[in-house]
């Protein structure tokens, strides 16, 4: 019942003009209204008697009195009492629940288009767990933007010309070695990555020569069909995790659209960027950005030493440059089909400058998810991008506001346990999807020995929980994954969320009349208890609106968490008399469909909200 609180809320204000002095003061009045916990009374309530006490000069308690006796409560809500100092309504319950069915759990298209950047690791090597993060992170946040309207692009950065690509590159022709059958290409690579690390100590020249050597070739895009073979494994790892992507975007197809040079340009037009003739910045061209980041030591930033030498943060701002549509340069084609059917595209030398129905890049939001260590220059970068923007709107009153927020995220450890790539101290995604998968079919096969595709349960139970233990808590947070929370269905977890959309299912499988149910309901049969489980529904839309805004999963994965607990308790609830009171199939004719249809909505808005997270919604667990 979207429309139930700005209802309530124009009640309200409307009793509260009876009692100002300038009733037309009542219309810039905030009047917060709040789902009630669920061990006071009510419903929904409002504390804008504590807001008027000052200007009234009376007592908090005294003024909700006179406003629960002048509110004309509005369709939907049977009565306002006033509680102490609160204002509580009461809503009516078949009325209510009815709504929150009939309502729209879909928002509608807002024309914003948002770039998602995440994974971007190293073409040298598997992903690892210290990757895992990131990469469900971006996944999760690309769903919730779409939810919410906007159209959404996700993008893979592809550093082909990086040292760490050479080194594993190298390491081929260093150790004269070919990939065995039995092993996946990039895990083969990682065990070279490594050796190469320890075969510097005993022959540090010739090794340095070669890499060398082969970073030229890359620069030169003479290895590029290497660096795509490597790609196309790691690619296999992110679709087992449910991610897909729109774009790869390879560094040197960056570096050839000169996005550095073309980006420095733009920033050159700009008033905060100058070239000082005297003192410690002399002859650089710097960037001040004490306007967008107050309170730095130092304001003024080098975008290109007195040298000449561009800085790394110079190029990073011309290529979200072209993110938000300043910039143009790049070509395009095909690399894969996804397991979804969804082609993947890449940026290429041999590509087309455009691809019908797509339009890539020309955002108006780029979310970077990138770990916390990258604060400063992913600050930097907004600054940029901010300033532009400035000087645009000056010019142009319908400039488009291009924003970019960073996605920071802090480490995973598993088990307590610290991980580095050039040591060789990790534990590839693949091997914990693995693992997860083992675990949970355990898991399964001892609650349900006879459940048919317990395979496929056991991977959607699997893959859910290491997801969803990679999403439940704030980016902000060190995350170290335990199994046994993880896989639990008694906690905070995606099998505890599961089950509970499985047992909705269930429900609904039993009962034959289901597709009927809406038309047979006796709303009116409903009670207290069937409000407060729709009252959660309700807050779906809501939900996604802030998740999307705060790019914050985890908000998704709590909504999640508070549904499945509302409806085991519903599930289980029991009257004064110790008898179950909620039962759905055995409840007399009406209420046993109004049940019914209340169920349905529970079951289909968390398939939603595991969905948002990239979880799947077993039907049977």
């Amino acid at each position: 019942m979207a429309d139930l609180i700005p209802a309530l809320q124009n009640a309200l204000r409307d009793a509260v003009r009876r009692l100002l002095p300038e009733p037309a003061d009542a219309d810039a009045l905030e009047v917060p209204v709040l789902r009630v916990p669920d061990d006071k009374p009510g419903d929904y309530g409002s504390p804008i008697a504590f807001g008027l006490a000052k200007t009234l000069r009376r007592n908090p308690a005294q003024i909700a009195a006179e406003l629960a006796a002048a509110v004309v409560p509005p369709e939907g809500v049977a009565r306002v009492e006033a509680v102490g100092p609160y204002l509580n309504a009461y809503v009516d319950p078949g009325a209510f629940v009815r709504a929150v069915i009939a309502a729209p759990l879909d928002l509608p298209p807002s024309g914003r288009k948002v770039v998602v950047e995440h994974t971007s690791v190293n073409p040298n090597k598997e992903a690892h767990v210290g990757h895992l993060r990131n990469i469900v992170l971006g996944d999760a946040v690309a769903r919730i933007e779409r939810a919410a309207g906007h159209r959404v692009e996700v993008q893979n950065y592809i550093d082909d010309t990086g040292r760490q690509a050479a080194e594993s590159l190298f390491a081929i022709r260093y150790f004269d070695e070919t990939p065995p059958a039995d092993e996946k290409y990039d895990h083969w690579l990682g065990r070279l990555y490594v050796r190469l690390g320890e075969a510097k100590e005993r022959d540090p020249e010739t090794i340095e020569r070669g890499v060398a050597e082969v970073m030229h070739r890359l620069e030169r895009g003479e290895l590029r069909h290497e660096v795509e073979r490597i790609v196309r494994a790691q690619l296999a790892t992110y679709h087992a995790l449910g991610a897909e992507y729109d774009l790869l975007v390879w560094e040197s197809d960056v570096v050839a659209a000169g996005f550095l040079q073309r980006g420095l340009e733009v920033l050159e037009r700009l008033p905060h960027v100058t070239r000082p003739a005297e003192g410690k910045f002399a002859g650089a061209l710097v960037m001040d950005v004490s306007e967008f980041l107050p309170g730095l030591e130092e304001p003024q930033v080098v975008l290109v030493r007195s040298g000449g030498n561009a800085m790394y943060v110079a190029k990073d701002i011309g290529y979200h440059l072209w993110k938000v549509g300043r910039l143009a340069g790049m070509a395009y084609r095909a690399f894969d089909r996804q397991p979804s059917g969804h082609t993947l595209w890449t940026t290429h030398p041999d590509g087309a400058a455009e691809i019908e129905g797509h339009d890539f890049g020309h955002a108006q939001q780029a979310v970077n998810v990138i770990d916390v260590r990258q604060a400063h220059p992913q600050a930097i970068v907004r600054a940029a991008l901010e300033l532009t923007r400035a000087a645009d709107a000056a010019d142009d009153d319908t400039a488009a506001e291009a924003v970019l927020h960073h996605l920071a995220y802090e480490v995973v450890t598993l088990e307590g346990q610290a991980m580095s790539g050039r040591k060789g101290v990790t534990l590839a995604i693949d091997a914990v999807l693995e693992e997860a998968v083992r675990r949970a079919r355990a898991v399964v096969a001892d609650k349900q020995p006879d459940l048919p595709a317990i395979d496929d349960v056991a991977r959607a139970v699997g893959v859910g929980a290491l997801r969803f233990a990679m999403l439940k808590s704030e980016a902000k947070r060190v995350i170290d994954f335990r199994w046994e929370q993880a896989l639990s269905l008694a906690g905070d977890s995606a099998p505890y969320v599961q089950y509970a959309h499985a047992r909705a299912d269930s429900i609904l499988r039993a009962a034959s009349e289901a597709a009927a149910a809406v038309r047979a309901a006796d709303w009116d049969a409903l009670g207290p208890l069937e409000v407060k489980l729709a009252q959660l529904i309700a807050r779906y839309p809501e939900v996604v609106r802030n998740a999307a805004h705060d790019d914050a999963p985890h908000v998704v994965a709590q909504f999640a968490l508070d549904l499945a607990t509302a409806w085991n308790g519903y599930y289980n609830h029991r009257g004064p008399d110790g008898r179950p009171d909620t039962a759905v199939l055995r409840a007399e004719p009406g209420l046993r469909e109004a049940r019914l249809a209340l169920v349905a909505a529970v079951r289909d808005t968390l398939a939603r909200a595991l969905s948002l997270l990239g979880v799947e919604a077993p039907r049977q667990m």
